[in-house]
């Protein structure tokens, strides 16, 4: 039996309740074959498939609080710190009703291999809780958030772990937790990205991952002698990541024709009209039906079904496993020349599987989603020296990373006879990075 396929059995017995984190684990060591292959001795005498798959240290607390009528509330909490090998753990925290355990160590996980092809110097982790911010008031959100970083604050710091916003988490929710930090630690440091920008935060943070999507897809398809100069996108999701995909796909000259929610899905044939979309879902913080009833090209559609719209590039922004082989068929069915992954793991196995196989360019959320997490970096390095750069400067580095992330991709898939393969190119550049310092620190 492979190396590969004997630690895919030990984490599957370990993690058999666990079907996301164990997803994410089979997909990365799948693809990592040809560079695990040809290193075997020495990364199993180092142990360093078992030690990449096992958290540093994994936190699981009660997070209680007081609702607006005066009852008592308790939710989980968790904190996952992945591995450190490059740098302080950093990832974002989910609040939404499905985080568990597992579903924490799969961000995290894929985190490690995210964060080093940045090309920066911070490791793996993430956190969150089953917490649901939909529906609470402001009062009780701080309620939460205070309670959740009172406990959080003891594993935290500016170099052990640097948490960020994720999905349920943006910038109100950050605040209230800085101030949390803040007040019972003493100390004023970049202990949290995604701040405001009137306390440490950096200016492209809010459009990063968005924006950071397009950079590399506009790389991706000048390798291939395209453009995105008149391109039809399908865009799912109507979060933060799907918005500035939107902006920054109509600014490189493409137009996005479909954005998504929990509940329904938008096809607007005249192209999505960004600030509608920000004035529905940033500031009313409503349902797509609002964007509809505003925009009479707009149709909105109960239920799923983005991916059935006819397109030249797929970007999944939602959530993991939101693209499916039926799915996957239609967009091949449509001609879809490229999919690139907003969110973490929006793909499901079968379906990228399928996409790679019919030709379409295939980026993984790993590498294409990077842009935030870049500039969370970005910003830790900013509120390290006490500076705020322009936007100018911070999205022309942003920019740099992306087209950076791109041609390491390629480059690791082109070394290891795997060419246009890019879900396995990322995880291989990503991989070596961490494998070359995991093995210059020893046993740790």
């Amino acid at each position: 039996m492979s190396y590969v396929d004997e630690v895919l059995e030990i984490v599957q017995k370990k993690n058999a309740d666990q079907p996301e984190f164990l997803q994410a684990v089979t997909e990365v060591l799948d693809s990592l074959r040809p560079c695990i292959d040809a290193n075997e001795e020495l990364y199993r005498k180092n142990a360093i498939l078992e030690r990449i798959t096992e958290p540093d240290r994994q936190f699981m607390f009660r997070v209680p609080w007081v609702d607006d009528k005066g009852q008592v509330q308790v939710n989980r909490g968790f904190r996952v710190q992945f591995n450190n090998a490059i740098g302080p753990y950093k990832g974002g925290l989910r609040l939404h009703p499905s985080v568990n355990l597992g579903i924490i160590k799969f961000l995290g996980f894929e985190q490690i291999f995210k964060n080093s092809l940045t090309t920066l110097p911070i490791g793996g982790g993430k956190g969150g809780s089953d917490f649901d911010p939909k529906g609470k008031s402001d009062r009780e959100i701080m309620a939460f958030c205070q309670s959740f970083m009172t406990e959080l604050c003891k594993y935290i710091g500016a170099d052990v772990d640097v948490p960020a916003g994720d999905i349920g988490t943006g910038a109100r929710e950050i605040g209230f937790m800085f101030g949390q930090y803040k007040r019972i630690r003493g100390m004023y440091e970049g202990v949290l990205t995604g701040k405001g920008l009137t306390y440490g935060g950096s200016l492209v943070r809010t459009e990063a991952t968005g924006y950071g999507l397009l950079y590399l897809t506009q790389e991706l398809l000048k390798c291939h002698g395209e453009s995105m100069e008149g391109k039809t996108v399908c865009v799912s999701g109507a979060g933060n990541v799907a918005i500035y995909a939107i902006q920054k796909a109509h600014q490189l000259g493409a137009k996005c024709v479909t954005c998504s929610d929990s509940t329904g899905w938008i096809y607007d044939p005249e192209g999505i009209d960004v600030a509608l979309l920000k004035e529905v879902k940033e500031v009313k913080r409503a349902r797509l039906t609002e964007y509809a009833a505003a925009r009479p090209s707009a149709q909105y559609h109960e239920g799923r079904g983005v991916w059935q719209i006819k397109c030249d590039i797929a970007l999944p922004c939602a959530t993991q496993n939101e693209l499916l082989l039926d799915d996957a068929k239609q967009l091949v069915a449509n001609g879809c020349k490229a999919v690139c992954e907003g969110a973490n793991m929006p793909t499901t196995l079968d379906a990228t599987k399928y996409l790679q196989e019919n030709g379409v360019w295939f980026v993984g959320g790993k590498a294409a989603n990077a842009g935030g997490v870049a500039t969370s970096a970005l910003e830790m390095s900013q509120n390290s020296e006490r500076l705020s750069w322009t936007f100018e400067e911070v999205d022309a580095k942003l920019q740099n990373i992306m087209v950076t992330i791109y041609h390491n991709i390629d480059d690791a898939a082109k070394r290891y006879g795997v060419e246009g393969d890019y879900v396995a190119g990322a995880n291989i550049a990503g991989f070596e990075k961490v494998v070359e310092a995991m093995l210059a620190q020893g046993v740790c």
